[in-house]
């Protein structure tokens, strides 16, 4: 039952009782009962305004809980002169004031952490008390190339992908690097903050593959150009003096044909070392590329042409899957003809003898897909791909794929080397 109610019927009954009891006493004389039924009047008159004085205050207050309740902070009460009233108006109202400004401060906080996180160069996935995800920012999507309604309501750890999967065995606070197919490099560390009372936490990615690349290429870039200038200004004169020793007379008796041999070895020998060390030079001196319109259709039969021979010796058939109509991309030719030539190379290598190489294309989704029948790649050796020097074959020199990488990477290709079954290793290439 309400106040106001309980007051009423107070009222009502203490005025009732006393008509009564007026009655009782007074019934006998005629001028006292007048006169009693008369103060009983004016006694509900003033009863009647004192509740007005005592309930308008509550119902003013209720009106201001209500708004309050409704989170509109847009209704203030003027004074109406009486003081009581008056101070409980002026409360309010400075109440109301305060709430309206902080929840202005708070909105204006909150848009901009909105536009700071959608705007940052870090992707960012914001998960809610139960660890499923709340929020993904643009940068989260690019990177993990899903869109933020396939990820929403998920349980991160329930995700097969590649990069979320690392974050099952992360602490908050804790970071962690890691590299996917060997080609991609991934900062990632998952964190929290406080949330009414509870921990919320929140992961965030970062590429670090343009900056390792940049420092890496530096470092070796040093290196190899100073080798490449020692080697030179070895090897040119070396070869120039034994080369004039070949030309003497002492070589015309035959008991010295073995030293002639041993001699012509060595200018041979000499002279691959320079290649080899001007192999090492391309790759630091690769060039930006100059995009003309290349038929890709074209330019694998090209590729094929060049490397018949090879696949002809290991028994390797080439097989083309190739869409009807043609298939242009702007690019360098020469680099990117470069690029697939060692990619063939390294699929014939893969297999021992017999087997297939087949080439794919898909215009709509400008793909070019290049799949071997080779021995595939292990785990272990799928973490180095890419990176410098690094090779699985006996007499490698491992610049092959860190060429290719850096080939598609200057033209701004995505890229893909996986053994997705026995004996079917693919080599992807988006051209867009």
């Amino acid at each position: 039952m309400k106040l106001r109610t309980k007051f009423l019927l107070f009222m009502a009954f203490l005025h009732l009782v006393t008509l009564v009891l007026s009655f009782m006493i007074f019934r006998e004389n005629k001028l006292l009962f007048i006169a009693s039924e008369a103060l009983i009047i004016i006694s509900l008159w003033l009863s009647w305004g004192l509740y007005k004085e005592l309930i308008q205050p509550l119902k003013t207050l209720m009106t201001g809980v209500e708004a309050i309740q409704d989170r509109d902070f847009n209704i203030k009460f003027l004074p109406t002169g009486k003081y009581e009233m008056d101070q409980l108006i002026g409360v309010y109202n400075n109440m109301i004031d305060q709430l309206r400004e902080e929840r202005t401060r708070q909105q204006q906080q909150h848009f901009f952490l909105e536009k700071l996180i959608a705007t940052a160069p870090t992707g960012i996935i914001i998960l809610d008390y139960d660890y499923r995800i709340e929020q993904v920012n643009p940068k989260a999507e690019e990177l993990l190339h899903l869109e933020e309604k396939m990820l929403k309501g998920r349980v991160v750890a329930e995700i097969q992908h590649p990069l979320l999967q690392h974050f099952a065995n992360l602490t908050s606070g804790e970071a962690r690097t890691i590299s996917i197919n060997g080609m991609n490099t991934y900062k990632l560390q998952l964190s929290h903050f406080v949330d009414r009372g509870f921990p919320r936490h929140f992961i965030t990615i970062e590429e670090l593959t343009a900056e390792i690349l940049a420092a890496e290429k530096n470092v070796y870039g040093k290196v190899i150009r100073m080798m490449a200038h020692e080697v030179t200004n070895t090897v040119g004169p070396v070869n120039s003096i034994l080369q004039s020793a070949l030309k003497t007379d002492v070589f015309e008796n035959e008991r010295n044909s073995t030293l002639q041999n041993a001699l012509q070895v060595a200018i041979n020998r000499n002279s691959n070392l320079n290649q080899f060390m001007r192999n090492f030079a391309d790759l630091v001196k690769l060039p930006q590329p100059v995009r003309n319109k290349v038929n890709v259709h074209q330019l694998v039969h090209n590729v094929c042409d060049l490397m018949s021979i090879k696949a002809e010796e290991k028994e390797v058939s080439f097989i083309f899957e190739l869409d009807e109509q043609p298939f242009f991309i702007a690019a360098d030719e020469q680099q990117l003809e470069q690029a697939l030539i060692n990619i063939v190379k390294n699929a014939l290598e893969a297999m021992e003898t017999k087997g297939s190489i087949t080439f794919q294309t898909d215009a709509a989704s400008s793909l070019l897909r290049i799949a071997d029948t080779g021995k595939g790649i292990t785990e272990s050796e799928a973490e180095h791909l890419f990176a410098p020097f690094f090779s699985t074959k006996k007499d490698g020199q491992g610049i092959g794929l860190t060429l290719v990488r850096d080939i598609l990477r200057n033209h701004g290709f995505e890229f893909s080397l996986k053994t997705i079954a026995p004996h079917q290793t693919v080599f992807t290439i988006k051209f867009a």
